[in-house]
């Protein structure tokens, strides 16, 4: 999905539910912050979107521009209706969102999470696909380990889930390392696990 096609979902999910305002979670909610990303981060061809005031709203969208949908066939992407409840996010999120607003949105207004957040959401969802997704954002440097890391405290998990969390991340970082990818050292030290 490139930054045009999700601007052209947030106008048409404008159209379907006659709203305003619109949260994009998931992969390409990175669009906002990151314009035209690498290859490796837009290979989705879906975007989960919900109305902000009225997130009940989301099934509109997704019976009108949901996989499978008229606007699916005749354009190759989708909207997925999905609600607040699919991301777990950090505390304070909601104030390091980037505005997705154009004439291409009909002035619409999409908010899109800061890259951070995202990769946060992403590791506690843990999938595969997320973990892959996350090693890319560090890789590319679009994620700073030591930010991913302090950001683990505010993620709204138990203690126990919180270190689970922080070792899998840290786990992501050494893979990274190991496989020759340049990392500044005091990533590769936050990477280490604490001495006991």
């Amino acid at each position: 999905m490139t930054r045009e096609e999700l601007e052209h979902i947030i106008r048409a999910s404008g159209d379907v539910t006659d709203q305003y305002e619109f949260m994009i979670v998931g992969s390409q909610s990175i669009l906002g912050p990151v314009p035209n990303p690498e290859e490796v981060f837009t290979m989705s061809a879906e975007a989960d979107i919900y109305p902000l005031h009225v997130p009940e709203l989301a099934e509109k969208i997704e019976g009108a521009l949901g996989e499978g949908s008229q606007f699916h066939e005749t354009y190759g992407y989708y909207a997925q209706g999905v609600g607040p409840e699919t991301a777990i996010l950090p505390s304070g999120w909601l104030d390091r969102v980037h505005r997705v607003q154009s004439a291409a949105t009909n002035d619409r207004v999409g908010y899109c999470l800061d890259v951070v957040d995202l990769f946060m959401s992403k590791a506690a969802a843990a999938r595969d696909k997320d973990r892959q997704f996350c090693m890319a954002l560090l890789q590319h440097g679009y994620v700073q380990l030591a930010q991913a890391l302090d950001l683990t405290a505010d993620m709204p998990l138990d203690d126990v889930a919180q270190r689970r969390l922080r070792a899998t991340i840290r786990r992501w970082a050494k893979v990274i390392a190991d496989a020759g990818h340049q990392m500044p050292d005091a990533e590769l030290k936050a990477a280490a696990p604490p001495r006991r």
